[in-house]
């Protein structure tokens, strides 16, 4: 399996908080499939980005949910990949040896 890069990580994390949100870190990691470390750098980005919330839930739960704005991305990133088929393809395909 090919690693991720780091856009594919963004949606794929704002795939999840879209379809199950709002979430505990602990739950995102599982179902993003990103390491603690890793999903905290890249939940700062998003929520930097306002795509991301924190939210309290209660005395000190922390969730993270997606905002409007990280919905109208992942809108669009679907869009796009919908005209643009092609970058799927050449990541698919074997290189060409010189």
């Amino acid at each position: 399996m090919m690693r991720r890069s780091k856009l594919e990580m963004y949606i794929d994390i704002l795939k999840v908080l879209a379809h199950r949100g709002p979430l505990k870190l602990t739950h995102i990691m599982y179902k993003a499939n990103v390491n603690c470390s890793v999903l905290k750098q890249y939940l700062e980005f998003l929520i930097k980005q306002n795509l991301v919330e924190e939210r309290t839930v209660g005395k000190r739960r922390v969730v993270y949910a997606i905002t409007q704005r990280g919905i109208t991305v992942l809108k669009y990133f679907r869009e796009l990949k919908q005209v643009l088929p092609i970058v799927e393809e050449s990541r698919n395909r074997t290189p060409i040896p010189y």
